[in-house]
């Protein structure tokens, strides 16, 4: 058996997942203190649900993430979790006026298609 698969009580896995998302309106927001509240943001949850982030990238205006997520969590459920995680981080940061400009929105609304 290949050593690269996970185990669990009663199953073995190996299920990854590449996903893309956007800031919404696909602006460039994500540069500096933002990039790196979001990239922490990301990494602390997935340690705390056990998601393993094989690869992942943070563009200007976009985020790759190469993830493993174990069967029993849903991958939108993950990365619902994620985004709003990393969302909440960003919006808190920085002064009234300038969280507010834009809403309270900071990522698009994504679908999952499968390929």
């Amino acid at each position: 058996m290949d050593q690269n698969f996970h185990r669990l009580a009663h199953s073995i896995w190996d299920c990854k997942y590449h996903v893309v998302w956007i800031p919404k309106y696909r602006r460039k927001e994500l540069y500096c203190t933002k990039r790196q509240i979001v990239v922490d943001t990301i990494k602390q949850w997935a340690r705390i649900k056990g998601v393993e982030i094989v690869e992942g990238h943070a563009m200007p205006d976009h985020i790759h993430l190469c993830v493993s997520i174990p069967p029993k969590y849903s991958v939108a459920h993950v990365i619902g979790l994620l985004k709003g995680k990393s969302a909440s981080e960003v919006m808190s940061f920085g002064t009234k006026s300038s969280r507010m400009v834009r809403g309270r929105t900071f990522w698009a609304r994504g679908t999952v298609s499968a390929q």
